[in-house]
């Protein structure tokens, strides 16, 4: 079928963050639990650390119920309504209850087993079979003192992959790793069931340490000598940054085995600005992105900034407060910080600042009270504005962006001008800008911005731009954001050559980036070899994502095929990993095996059209068109919008002998994208067999119009014209597709006839 002619477009990562599967929850060499001697070990020997770790939101990451926390949520017992659905809670002498919808719909009570969270909201965790622990969506507010759903108006339902009950709130792969301290997932794919461990509940001491248990043992015989600890690690400056990144950041992971020391990319592969949605284009957060990706994003990050000069790591919080934080090194103490006047360049009231923006003289105490009000005024809420998730749980953007009004007119991306100014539009806020900044407004990340917003319409004027900004730019966080976005144009050969140049990029995340836009396009010899000779790559996630553009042919017993099968059983309990197994089975000729794990995803998955639309793909390759087409068709229901789903349903359909149908869907596809050249050309071409001359003419037209460099539209148009006896209208269009392809054989013949 020509269906399956159709390239798999499945990315080598998923974004949901993940953690370890072992094959059939096969311990690792020494259990790596072993070694860690918990945060109370700590204690004696600092006193003052851990007196700031304990009531830290670290250390109440996760816990068990306690009586004098959840005292307040669940006495006296409650009821309320969500989403149209009953949700009761209380205590007896077992412990705390939530009632709600279970897996069947049915109203079902649910022992509460531990606590994730202290404030802005806790949610509770209920125990399931398979040694599973779910996240309820009824959370609670300390704050209100009121019970919330963390799904605000979505109205999920049971049999959902995103509802409670189902593997996108498990809490096994969705939480524990970033909750816990040293957590082994330990999934077992024979029996889709957990045996997780851990070696202590909550961000403890080791999360960020490491296993301690050494040390201690070395401090208790030998603390007192004077030598030097040989216990302790010595961790390069971005180190100290991975270990916050394996919890701060959207990601794929590809091990399940980080600990405090490794290298982030050893581990995990982060989710950047991409062509989703998942941020915005300028690298502001949209979705639940967390703050690693917009930070090594940033020019704060360019500069040498980390973690730990802005937030106590005992504590988690900012280490002074507002202006005063930025103002340590913006005021000229710090030769890599430009000096900073927060009155002139704000243009708004600044607690205590002269018109000189000094803050010398104002006390701590009294910001603290009052200066934190004036909100016009504070360097966070331009640069770091607030995205709330979970309807509760407001967060900084640490990609330390600029507003840019202009940006929100043409792109929709949101501006903190607006975000606090509700009542006005952005022409408004633009006119200030430009009063106050003017040329300044000219900046580059607009121009960046405005080019990945191109690029995500699929607008070929961003090809160049996007060339530029992959060998140019100087930081490597946007460099592998353009390769990324590479990846739709990699039938140009000068992008293939460009790619391959930079996979000898010196910064890992534009080698993984650069190999991963190379998947499954056709290479020439030499980019070939470049990506095979990153088979072998120190880095792993660049191993992975070169073995994953391998797949079909990688040596599995190799390093890199060893690492990728790491990977996909690391993420196996979920859709998106039974489709990882899916594709590469599918990528090797093994279309039966890829069938079991399509079947398996879209089970787990029923609403994702993706699932749905690969599993078509594998299903025509079998012969089996009628399941293909149910499962095409499925996936038009569940996105509607989808010019690409209508198109390949069409093709089906052709290919089952309906041609009407396929007409119907093949008008869809166009009616959605107009500019779907291909779509366009199968529409000519259907209506061309229906004997609808002048309408399968002008489909040509259209199609020729979208894409003028292919040379088949102009080609079908002169055999039909052929047919029609308009013999010269014919050699221009055999002509025009000639000068195209001077090589399209079929257009040489055609004409040679017609001379």
């Amino acid at each position: 079928m020509a269906i399956c002619a159709l390239l798999l477009r499945l990315a080598f990562f998923h974004s949901v963050p993940a953690d370890r599967v072992t094959r059939d929850g096969a311990k690792s060499e020494d259990q790596k639990t072993g070694g860690y001697a918990g945060s109370e070990s700590c204690k004696e020997c600092h006193e003052d650390e851990y007196r700031l770790f304990q009531e830290s939101h670290h250390r109440l990451a996760q816990r068990g119920a306690q009586p004098k926390l959840e005292a307040p949520a669940f006495i006296p017992d409650r009821s309320f309504d969500f989403s149209g659905s009953r949700v009761s809670v209380g205590k007896t002498d077992s412990g705390y209850f939530v009632t709600a919808d279970g897996l069947d719909s049915t109203q079902k009570s649910f022992r509460v087993e531990s606590v994730i969270g202290v404030s802005p909201l806790r949610q509770y965790l209920v125990g399931f079979p398979g040694g599973r622990l779910q996240t309820l969506e009824s959370a609670y507010d300390p704050r209100a003192n009121q019970w919330f759903d963390v799904f605000g108006a979505e109205n999920r339902r049971p049999g959902e992959w995103g509802h409670w009950t189902g593997r996108g709130m498990n809490w096994n792969s969705m939480c524990a790793a970033c909750h816990n301290t040293r957590v082994q997932k330990n999934y077992r794919q024979s029996t889709d069931d957990y045996r997780t461990e851990m070696a202590e509940s909550g961000v403890g001491c080791e999360a960020c340490h490491g296993p301690l248990r050494t040390h201690n043992e070395w401090q208790k015989q030998f603390g007192r000598s004077g030598q030097s600890d040989p216990t302790l690690p010595h961790w390069p400056k971005e180190r100290v940054l991975d270990n916050c990144g394996f919890c701060h950041s959207r990601r794929a992971e590809l091990t399940g085995e980080f600990k405090p020391g490794d290298t982030f990319l050893d581990h995990m592969r982060p989710t950047l600005v991409d062509a989703s949605e998942i941020f915005y284009a300028d690298g502001q957060v949209r979705e639940e992105d967390y703050e690693y990706a917009p930070f090594i994003g940033s020019r704060m990050h360019l500069r040498g900034v980390q973690c730990s000069d802005c937030h106590d790591p005992h504590t988690a919080r900012i280490k002074l407060p507002g202006n005063w934080l930025c103002m340590r090194c913006h005021d000229g103490s710090y030769t890599n910080a430009p000096i900073i006047n927060p009155v002139g360049h704000s243009h708004h009231k600044v607690f205590g600042c002269g018109a000189d923006g000094s803050m010398a003289g104002v006390d701590i105490g009294s910001y603290r009270e009052e200066g934190i009000k004036e909100t016009g005024g504070q360097c966070v809420n331009c640069h770091m504005p607030q995205t709330t998730y979970m309807q509760r749980h407001h967060r900084h953007d640490h990609g330390f962006t600029c507003p840019d009004p202009e940006l929100t007119k043409i792109a929709g991306i949101p501006n903190a001008c607006n975000r606090c100014h509700k009542d006005k539009d952005p022409d408004w806020s633009a006119k200030y800008c430009e009063e106050w900044y003017g040329s300044k407004m000219q900046r580059p990340s607009r121009t960046r911005s405005l080019l990945i917003y191109a690029a995500r319409r699929n607008d070929s004027a961003a090809l160049a731009g996007l060339v530029d900004m992959l060998t140019t730019n100087d930081v490597p966080y946007w460099r592998a954001v353009a390769a990324g976005l590479l990846a739709p144009w990699t039938s140009e050969p000068t992008v293939r050559i460009k790619l391959a140049q930079a996979l000898d990029d010196p910064e890992p995340l534009v080698r993984l980036e650069s190999a991963s836009a190379l998947d499954s396009c056709a290479l020439e010899p030499q980019v070939a070899q470049a990506l095979r000779r990153h088979l072998s790559d120190p880095i792993r996630a660049v191993r992975v994502a070169a073995a994953w553009a391998c797949k079909s042919s990688v040596e599995t017993s190799s390093v890199a095929g060893l690492d990728l099968s790491r990977y996909m059983d690391c993420n196996a309990d979920q859709p998106s990993g039974q489709m990882q197994l899916g594709a590469f089975f599918f990528a090797r000729g093994q279309p039966e095996a890829a069938v079991q794990h399509y079947q398996k995803a879209v089970a787990w998955d029923p609403n994702s059209a993706v699932s749905r639309h690969d599993y078509a793909i594998v299903l025509s390759s079998l012969g089996r068109a009628e399941e293909a087409i149910a499962e095409l068709a499925a996936a038009c229901r569940l996105e509607p919008t989808n010019a690409g789903f209508r198109f390949e349903l069409g093709l089906g359909f052709n290919e089952a002998g309906q041609a009407g149908r396929a007409i119907e869907c093949l008008r869809a596809a166009v009616k959605l994208d107009p500019s779907f050249a291909k779509a366009w050309y199968n529409l000519g071409l259907a209506l061309s067999s229906e004997g609808k001359t002048e309408e399968a003419l002008d489909a040509l037209v259209r199609s020729e119009a979208a894409d003028p460099r292919d040379p088949r539209p102009p080609y079908a148009r002169a055999s039909i014209l052929a047919r029609l006896g308009a013999l010269e209208q014919a050699r221009k269009a055999a002509a025009k597709a000639l000068s195209i392809d001077p090589g399209f054989t079929p257009a040489a013949q055609l004409l040679e006839s017609l001379r």
